[in-house]
């Protein structure tokens, strides 16, 4: 694919600031094709992931590398520490900045990720309620089994217990939290600042398991089980380990000898498979999202460009 820069259509120039969001299930190769749109677009790009803002946490949150970057500025990468829990606020305000530096440089902002509710907290200025913590609730809580807290989310809000990582202590305790106080919650505006050119890559159930798979295992390849052994040397707790969840839950019980090498391989894998459906259950409620199969990356990008230069945009919100 060639790189070139498009002449953006006149709708866009009377309009609000375009922001081009490439989203879509783990494994499924976002990361790639967002760096084919920067390239194309003169853009740069702002990662939506939940555990990619940490430092260090690299092979486990399957990071992008600079080779992989291939010269694109990223940003809201290694920018928290992974001992202190980075929440969907302050992810929204540094994105914002972001989005508005790029603008600043007369550049495309190109927002990627599976973090649903990080990308839509950034595109549609989701307001949330301030809810301080509620820590006499909070010691009960932990003192519960995870299932049990699953089912008292539900109890409270039904639709945030099917989005949320049911094995997520931390989030759960959290949610719970906001439900007890306000019932289930809605955003309160979703109007959104920009004008949102979405496209979503996706590929069939079979496909997306060995994606998966092989993604896994070329990590533990390069390193991935090191990398937890380096984190907890270097002060990270098990606990707090399990609470960055998936591949770091499953490392600390992996260190600690909870699980064998084998059953860390093969659970691990059928879990991200569950997160990934997760998120496209997440993503699918977004009808602007324009969806395409893996193996047509080359009409995605011909139609962001097409889009874009006709200014024929009627996917914002």
């Amino acid at each position: 694919m060639g790189t070139r820069t498009v002449k953006i259509g006149p709708k866009y120039r009377k309009s609000k600031p375009i922001v081009i969001a490439i989203v879509g299930p783990t494994a499924v190769g976002k990361s790639d094709f967002a760096v084919e749109i920067a390239r194309a677009v003169d853009g740069e790009i702002i990662s939506a992931d939940s555990r990619q803002v940490y430092r260090d946490l690299d092979l486990g949150s399957g990071k992008i590398t600079k080779r992989e970057m291939r010269g694109v500025p990223h940003h809201l990468l290694d920018i928290a520490s992974p001992k202190r829990a980075y929440s969907v606020a302050r992810f929204q305000r540094d994105g914002s900045n972001a989005i508005a530096r790029i603008l600043k440089w007369h550049k495309a902002p190109v927002v990627v990720g599976g973090t649903g509710f990080y990308v839509d907290a950034l595109l549609l200025d989701m307001k949330f309620p301030n809810v301080k913590p509620n820590y006499a609730l909070r010691k009960k809580l932990e003192r519960l089994p995870t299932d049990a807290l699953v089912r008292r989310l539900k109890q409270l809000d039904p639709r945030r217990s099917k989005e949320i990582d049911q094995k997520n202590r931390v989030r759960l305790i959290r949610a719970i939290e906001i439900a007890t106080l306000y019932g289930p919650i809605r955003p309160l505006t979703t109007t959104s600042p920009y004008e949102v050119l979405w496209v979503g890559l996706s590929c069939k159930a079979e496909t997306l398991k060995e994606r998966i798979a092989l993604r896994l295992k070329k990590r533990i390849r390069a390193g991935m089980l090191k990398e937890f052994e380096r984190l907890h040397d270097n002060g990270l707790s098990y606990r707090r380990m399990e609470a960055l969840g998936l591949e770091y839950r499953y490392g600390a019980w992996l260190l600690r000898g909870e699980i064998g090498r084998m059953k860390f391989e093969e659970r691990l894998a059928r879990e991200i498979f569950r997160y990934a459906k997760r998120q496209m259950t997440w993503f699918k409620r977004n009808a602007s999202i324009r969806w395409f199969d893996i193996s047509e990356t080359k009409n995605a990008l011909q139609y962001v460009l097409s889009r874009l230069e006709q200014g024929d945009h009627k996917g914002d919100r």
